[in-house]
């Protein structure tokens, strides 16, 4: 087996395993999820990757992903507003508020080659609703289709907005 094969084959178990882990311990955060009529979020994001011994630098691809999971209630955001790893404003990514009907979508796509967020970028999401709802699932996935890494970054509350 060559050595290319091996490390794909690692590469793979270690997959699997994180899989094993991580899907049931997602599923038991979100079944203690918490109504909320709004909130900031900080979500983290990685334009690029180090890896091995020579910290070669990977580029990664990014998708900030909002879903409103409430079934019956819309929700606006008002704020997808992207930093570098200084803090260093860079854009935002909402001109007006948008609204997220039950159970719908939205995406922000940062292209692969994009490098002005840097390693430690990130985005701060704002949104709400007219009353207290399911708090919608916002996290960015980053994908390096050259390296083939791949993974996620939950956005974390920073702020909740009251009733």
């Amino acid at each position: 087996m060559s050595r290319t094969n091996v490390y794909r084959l690692g590469l793979f178990v270690c997959f699997i395993f994180l899989c094993m882990i991580w899907i049931p311990l997602s599923a038991r955060a979100e079944s203690g999820r918490e109504l909320s009529s709004g909130e900031t979020l900080y979500v983290p994001v990685y334009s690029n990757v180090y890896a091995g011994p020579k910290a070669v630098t990977h580029q990664l691809a990014t998708m900030l992903s909002i879903h409103n999971i409430d079934p019956k209630h819309m929700l606006t955001i008002s704020k997808a507003d992207y930093y570098d790893s200084n803090g260093k404003f860079i854009e935002s990514y909402i001109k007006k508020p948008l609204n997220l009907k039950p159970f719908a979508h939205i995406f922000f796509y940062l292209k692969e080659y994009d490098t002005r967020g840097g390693p430690g970028a990130n985005f701060i999401v704002k949104w709400h609703a007219e009353k207290k709802i399911n708090q919608p699932i916002v996290e960015a996935l980053m994908y390096g289709a050259r390296a083939g890494i791949s993974f996620t970054s939950p956005g974390q509350i920073i702020t909740e907005h009251g009733e």
